[in-house]
């Protein structure tokens, strides 16, 4: 198969998933004219009219319909060969450029990035710790990390680990402040807010199967989840935190579980989740290794979670 052939086909299956030129382009980082061009090119090469185009949405042909399924089956085939030869003794390497949140920085990105180093010494790794949800695409990183809730959006996620949040603070707070047991009793107590990447205004908490609503009034705000984790370290208040986070802290005696009896979840009552972000499904050998050696951390910690 020639080479602009397959790329063809790639764009052509881009724009069949998405349903839109734009966001293919986006994802492929081409033009929107470029993918049109390898769309005419490959309609001409096959003889049949493989989208419908209107001024808002993009549709398969019946043809199109026909051949996505052939097509889509190519692309696979050449993504296993390609792992297959990866695999063939060749060592990883080059650049992996990723994004994360500043609180991985404390015991989990450092850990797993050493142990990986050790594995793989012909892998550079660049990080940009960040509380905003930096874009893969626009960075140009091969991949970014998110908490929470992954979002609709034409990125590809993939699950790195499941964890609960609950209210911490430390134990020379609640010396001087009491132990909080209930939402209700927040009032009375000083809360820090992480504000990136957005400003909660409420608190959604579970218990026994019940989901409870309390209105967030923080007397501190930060856009920083290492400021938030140290500010509630250091006894300046309580802190909403991950599982994995604070779980090393409260072994410690550092941190103490605030409102013990419930946990923090979305408004639907879900709880959160870790996972990585990126463009298109063909990553390189070294980032997939690198998603998988997150991932066996999360096995191995499964009780911090």
């Amino acid at each position: 198969m020639q080479l602009p052939l397959l790329w063809e086909i790639s764009v052509f299956c881009t724009v069949a998933e998405k349903r839109s030129f734009v966001a293919a382009a986006r994802l492929l980082g081409r033009s929107p004219s470029a993918v049109t061009r390898a769309i005419q090119a490959l309609e001409y090469e096959v003889g049949s009219t493989l989208l419908q185009r209107s001024q808002k949405l993009v549709s398969l042909t019946a043809a199109g319909e026909s051949y996505y399924t052939y097509a889509r089956q190519m692309l696979d085939l050449q993504v296993e060969a390609q792992e297959e030869l990866a695999g063939l003794g060749a060592a990883a390497q080059g650049w992996i450029r990723c994004a994360a949140p500043e609180n991985l920085a404390i015991g989990v990105l450092p850990g797993v990035i050493a142990e990986f180093a050790t594995q793989h010494p012909d892998v550079r790794i660049d990080v940009r710790f960040s509380d905003e949800l930096l874009d893969p695409i626009r960075e140009k990183l091969d991949f970014a990390i998110r908490g929470a809730f992954p979002q609709d959006s034409e990125l590809i996620g993939f699950p790195l680990w499941d964890y609960r949040r609950h209210l911490f603070a430390s134990p020379d707070y609640i010396r001087r402040r009491g132990l909080p047991v209930s939402p209700d009793e927040l009032v009375e107590h000083e809360l820090i807010v992480h504000t990136a990447p957005r400003i909660l205004k409420d608190w959604y908490f579970v218990s026994e199967g019940r989901q409870f609503r309390s209105k967030v009034e923080p007397r501190y705000r930060f856009n920083s989840g290492v400021a938030v984790y140290l500010a509630a370290r250091h006894g300046v208040g309580i802190a909403r935190l991950a599982s994995w986070l604070a779980a090393p802290a409260v072994k410690e005696g550092a941190l103490v579980k605030v409102c013990p009896d419930y946990r923090v979840t979305s408004s639907r009552g879900q709880d959160p989740q870790m996972h990585a972000v990126y463009a298109t499904s063909g990553q390189p050998r070294r980032v997939r290794l690198f998603l998988e050696s997150l991932r066996a951390w999360a096995s191995k910690a499964d009780s911090l979670l």
